[in-house]
């Protein structure tokens, strides 16, 4: 009696084995789906990180371990409060209005900082140039109708391509001027 030889490759069984007991790999063929779930794990990752190093960051800052719960209970009030309220609310308004009132009002918010260092002028600069395009492409909407024409479009085109330039300009001047800064040894 003779044995029987296998054809299979080596580890092919493990293979089997494996397949049978991981998760389906195949959606990872495409590209998309690819992309989503490994800016799905960069995402988590990034949480998983901050969930760390803020408590740490807090502890080494005050050498408080109140602080660090209370930055835990900072964190879950507005959780609790525009998870739930902000849905309800976002389900009963026109969006489009809720989208015009929020960046409005985080761009008064940012105001006060529109002078500070290059990362809160970019925040400001881009929050502001968000409103600002909010409301021009309402106007434009309305001259658009109003006319007939497609030059107030056109027109609120280029005028939020030049906010986006200009501010793009000031934010690199402000950072370099930061950066010349740190190298003569001067505080910002």
């Amino acid at each position: 009696m003779t044995e029987q030889t296998s054809t299979a490759p080596p580890g092919s069984r493990l293979r089997r084995i494996l397949g049978a007991v991981v998760a389906d790999r195949r959606p990872l063929r495409i590209p998309a789906f690819r992309r989503l779930w490994l800016s799905s794990i960069v995402t988590a990752l990034g949480s998983q990180l901050t969930a760390v190093a803020v408590p740490k960051q807090i502890y080494d800052i005050t050498g408080s371990s109140a602080y660090v719960g209370l930055t835990g209970l900072f964190g879950l009030v507005p959780l609790l409060v525009f998870g739930l309220w902000g849905g309800a609310i976002a389900d009963t308004v026109d969006r489009r209005v809720l989208l015009l009132v929020t960046n409005v009002g985080v761009a008064w918010l940012l105001y006060a900082y529109r002078e500070g260092d290059s990362n809160m002028r970019s925040v400001w600069l881009c929050t502001r140039n968000d409103a600002l395009g909010n409301l021009a492409v309402l106007l434009a909407a309305l001259g658009v109708f109003g006319t007939g024409s497609a030059w107030p479009d056109l027109t609120v085109a280029i005028i939020m391509a030049s906010l986006a330039v200009t501010a793009a300009v000031q934010i690199l001047l402000h950072a370099q001027e930061e950066l010349d800064g740190d190298a003569l040894g001067h505080k910002h």
